[in-house]
Parts: structure tokens; C-alpha cells; sequence
């Protein structure tokens, strides 16, 4: 009975394991299996070969008749678009962006993408950390500008873009000009002076014999009423007349512009102004004759102006309030 028993439990045990092995073999047989590794970039065109039918012949195509000469005219005038009739103007866009890195250079390379040339850019942090402001001044029509400005307002860094055009700001630029106070004609001999732009002074004579001819030369040129030969120095007393003089005109033309002197030197003095941009450019022209040695100028900055009520505005809100009830009126 007990060997009955275990023959029993053999053959069952026997069958389990079969029917095991059977369904594994089942299960992995299902579970798809990965592609054979590609030894190299050629096994694809193999591929392609082995199993791309050729592709058929292209359809022929009818070739076009020839068109005369009065239709392509008329095709080239119909289709190309008429000039734009806006006129190219100044435009100052005002631009807050977040105070990161790379903000400047992908500003300006949208704007130069576009063709514009930037006639001024000033940039600084304002009162907010994390916060810039920028004010560009360009020259180009009004709807490309916009096309521009919305382009710029896209940016991720960029909270907000205005166009201060047409708005009523106020305007500044500030100048610093070194002027020389020795004269126009000294003023390509200042340049060779280096950092203290003293003049260069002349060759001195080399033999007694070329000192007294210049000497000669002097004496017939003042003879002649020539007045001072090329060359000759000046005096010390001459010298100190001429800067005083130019440096008392300078003053006064400063004055007259609401400009100040930074810097005296012995040779030159640094004007400081600050102004709107035709203001400067015509300082700027009235120095140029003085002997201007340099010039930085910083750019236009603009803040539009706080509005205010006038009085027939006030006068036109108080009509439009309707009328007032006597009874909310002091006596009297």
C-alpha cells in the first residue's frame, strides 16, 4: 500500500514538473527577444537593399510653355510688394529685464538680426536687486520697431518692453569733452604729447649756422608783419595771455550751456554737461573750434514725466459730477 502511494506521488510530481517546464518554455518563447547587435553603420544600407523594393519612375512632367515677355513683366510687377511710405524715426524703447547674465547680448542680437543699428544703449541696475533697466535709441520704421519690440518682450529674462516714442519724458545725456586751451593749431601737436597732451616741442637747431638763419628768418618775418614764424616758440608771459584767454572764453561758454569745469590741466580742461542730445551735439560743435582733444558721452536716458490735472480738467470732472444738494452746503 505505501509503495502504491509513492509511485502515485512520483508520477504526479513527475507530471507538475513537466507541465512547469512546458509553460516556461511557453513564456519565454512570447516575450519578444531584442535585435541582433549591428556590427557597423553599413549593416543599414544591407537592410535597405535586402528589403526595399526600387522605388518606380518618376512621373514625366509636362514642361512649361514660354511665357512672353509682357506676362513676366506683368508677374514680377503684380507679385513683388509696393515700398513701405513710413518714414524712418527715432525711436527710445525702454526695456526692464531680470539683472542676469547674457540679457545684453541677446537684446542687441535680436535687434541687430533685424538690421537695426543702435544709436545708443545705456544699462544699469535700478532700486530693485534683481532688476535692470535698459534704454535703446534706434532709428527705423514704426511697424518694425513693434515687430521688434514684441520679439524682445518675448525673451524669457525680459518682464516688459516701452516704446517711449510718443510718450513726454524727459530727456538727459550727459558729456565730459577735454578741450585745449593752447589753440586749434597746437591741437595735432598735443596728440604726439601722450596722456598730458603737452605739445611737441620743435627740432632744436643742430649747427650755429642753421640757428642764425632761423634767427634771420625770424627778424624779416617780423619785418614783413608776418608775425610769428612757424616754429618760433612763445614767450612765457605769451603763453600765459593766450590760455587765460581761452580758458576765460571756454568758461563763459560753459556757462551759457549750464556746463561746469571738472579738470584744469596745464594744457587742457574736462567739461562736464548734461543735457538732451541736440543740446549736446551743438556744445560739441561749438567746442570743436577751442581744439577738442576728446569725448565720452553716455547715452540717452528718459523717464516719462508724472501727468497731472489741468484746471479745465478738473473744471470738466466737476460738471460731469452732476449738481450738488444744497442741504450738504455750509450755511451762509
Amino acid at each position: 500500500m505505501a509503495s502504491l502511494l509513492r509511485t502515485r506521488l512520483s508520477t504526479v510530481r513527475a507530471a507538475s514538473v513537466r507541465s512547469f517546464t512546458a509553460s516556461a518554455r511557453r513564456r519565454e518563447d512570447s516575450v519578444p527577444k531584442p535585435p541582433p547587435p549591428i556590427d557597423d553603420s553599413t549593416s543599414a544600407l544591407d537592410y535597405k537593399r535586402a528589403h526595399r523594393a526600387r522605388p518606380p519612375p518618376l512621373p514625366a512632367m509636362d514642361t512649361p510653355r514660354s511665357r512672353s515677355a509682357e506676362e513676366a513683366v506683368t508677374n514680377i510687377l503684380y507679385n513683388t510688394p509696393p515700398p513701405s511710405l513710413q518714414p524712418f524715426k527715432r525711436h527710445v524703447l525702454n526695456c526692464l529685464v531680470q539683472n542676469e547674465p547674457g540679457v545684453l547680448s541677446r537684446v542687441s542680437g535680436i535687434l541687430a538680426g533685424r538690421g537695426f543699428n543702435i544709436d545708443s544703449l545705456v544699462v544699469c541696475r535700478t532700486e530693485i536687486r534683481d532688476l535692470s533697466r535698459m534704454c535703446i535709441v534706434l532709428r527705423g520704421q514704426d511697424g518694425v520697431v513693434e515687430q521688434a519690440r514684441r520679439q524682445l518682450e518675448d525673451l524669457v529674462p525680459v518682464w516688459a518692453v516701452l516704446d517711449y516714442t510718443n510718450t513726454n519724458c524727459i530727456e538727459r545725456e550727459l558729456l565730459l569733452a577735454k578741450v585745449s586751451i593752447l589753440g586749434p593749431e597746437y591741437v595735432e601737436d598735443q596728440y604726439l604729447g601722450g596722456p598730458t597732451h603737452e605739445p611737441r616741442r620743435p627740432a632744436a637747431t643742430t649747427t650755429k649756422l642753421d640757428a642764425e638763419a632761423h634767427l634771420v628768418q625770424a627778424f624779416e618775418r617780423g619785418a614783413h608783419g608776418d608775425g610769428e614764424p612757424e616754429g618760433v616758440p612763445l614767450t612765457p608771459s605769451q603763453l600765459l595771455r593766450m590760455k587765460s584767454e581761452h580758458l576765460q572764453s571756454l568758461s563763459t561758454l560753459a556757462d551759457q550751456f549750464g556746463a561746469r569745469i571738472v579738470d584744469v590741466s596745464e594744457h587742457s580742461i574736462i567739461v562736464e554737461m548734461s543735457g538732451k542730445t541736440s543740446k549736446v551735439e551743438a556744445f560739441l560743435s561749438l567746442l570743436k573750434p577751442f581744439g577738442l582733444l576728446e569725448s565720452a558721452r553716455t547715452g540717452l536716458m528718459a523717464m516719462p514725466r508724472t501727468p497731472f490735472k489741468s484746471a479745465e480738467e478738473e473744471e470738466a470732472a466737476f460738471e460731469q459730477g452732476g449738481t450738488v444738494d444744497a442741504s450738504m452746503l455750509p450755511p451762509g
